[in-house]
């Protein structure tokens, strides 16, 4: 790729700023960079920015981001990565980067671009930090030593008049208020990245017994010990339905699930596993209703593409995924960590054809009423009209 090598050495943009705003966005891999944050960089750009976007590469899609007009600067970040010298040495290579760049504003996304980003944002003395925070994640799914480091790392890292902070569920928010980490006026709450609701419409229910996607990474802390428990408790009552994993085990996450279990899982017949898949729009055209008993999110993107796929939806009562199911109505919400709650909400669902029809038109209308791609650009365009003041006249709401 023609620009990964800077990924050696940073070197200062040979053109000028100009007037244009020049926005920087940190994520952590390429693909989650065009998975969910990609409609904001466009609404960025064509709101009068220059943007562009630094990030490691898995699946070798830099010159998909290329193809948008962005710059694009290769990191060597690892996620699951934990050796301090590793670590020092990317907040080096970071603060190298945004004093070759001097952008505006840096927007950062994902745990170790806010932590570390954010620390050399300030010894750059970058004017403007926007971080991006997606969910806490296993961080912060359980008390103890774990979380009161987690916390303390914020803190240090974080702090200060220069950031702001976007979140996606108010219990994340207010968990950083009472941290100490952010002050309200640092903090606003917009839910989810958003879906496509154009690509993403109601279809009808395939033919067969009821299919219950689960479309995530295969992690522990996404309930998938709960799930295949409450697939064996299904098949004990005699319960016809297809349980399907769309997604894969994540070496970089503490928490995945080695891929032999998985196949185990699936030599047993409880789960069916499609795989890592590109192109979810199939993948929910397939699907009876969806499922997950994930117990922390930010706002699921999954659930959102469900919503808007008409799809009912059995999840979790936990931060985030309450932001997008209305017990009842859209949706149920069972207990986490609970395989029998779960089996019998299932069980329920796929009994039920009618109901989950009513509950797939009320998901719909929730997703375009509150969760549609512009909302989110609109309101991550006035953080920055926030941020940039009126010196900065070309950002603007999108129309």
């Amino acid at each position: 790729m023609k620009r990964d090598r800077e990924s050696a050495g940073i070197v200062p943009d040979p053109q000028p700023a100009g007037k244009r705003p020049q926005v920087l966005i940190v994520v952590n891999v390429e693909w989650f960079f065009l998975s969910h944050r990609l409609p904001v960089a466009l609404g960025l750009q064509r709101a009068g920015c220059d943007v562009e976007v630094a990030a490691s590469v898995e699946q070798n899609r830099g010159a998909e981001i290329e193809a948008h007009g962005f710059r694009f600067t290769r990191l060597s970040l690892s996620r699951g990565s934990t050796n301090p010298l590793r670590e020092l040495a990317l907040i080096w290579r970071l603060y190298r980067l945004y004093r070759a760049r001097r952008p505006d504003v840096i927007h950062h996304v994902a745990v170790k671009p806010v932590l570390y980003g954010s620390l050399a944002a300030r010894l750059a003395r970058i004017p403007h930090v926007v971080n991006a925070v997606p969910g806490l994640g296993y961080l912060f799914s359980s008390a103890g030593l774990r979380r009161r480091l987690a916390t303390a790392a914020y803190r240090i890292c974080c702090r200060g008049p220069r950031n702001h902070f976007i979140f996606q569920n108010p219990e994340d928010r207010d968990g950083f208020i009472d941290a100490g980490i952010a002050t309200r006026g640092q903090a606003t709450l917009i839910r989810g990245s958003g879906v496509d609701i154009r690509r993403f419409q109601p279809w009808p229910e395939p033919d067969g017994p009821p299919v219950v996607l689960m479309a995530s990474r295969i992690l522990w802390d996404k309930g998938i010990a709960e799930l295949i428990e409450a697939s064996r408790l299904l098949r004990a009552r005699g319960r016809a339905c297809r349980i399907v994993l769309a997604g894969g085990p994540d070496p970089a996450n503490p928490r995945t699930v080695r891929e032999d279990e998985l196949r185990a899982w699936v030599a047993e017949g409880l789960v069916e596993w499609w795989g890592h898949q590109h192109d979810m729009v199939p993948v929910f055209q397939r699907s009876t209703f969806v499922v997950l008993p994930s117990y922390r999110e930010g706002v699921p993107k999954a659930l959102l593409e469900a919503c808007a796929a008409g799809r009912a939806i059995v999840t979790t009562d936990v931060p985030g995924c309450r932001e997008v199911v209305r017990h009842g109505e859209n949706g149920l919400l069972v207990p986490p960590r609970n395989s029998q709650a779960l089996a019998d909400a299932i069980d329920e669902l796929a009994s039920n054809p009618e109901r989950r029809r009513r509950m797939g038109e009320a998901g719909r209308a929730i997703a375009v009423a509150h969760f549609s791609e512009e909302s989110v650009v609109d309101a991550t365009l006035e953080v920055y009209r926030g941020i940039l003041g009126p010196q900065w006249p070309a950002v603007r709401r999108t129309a």
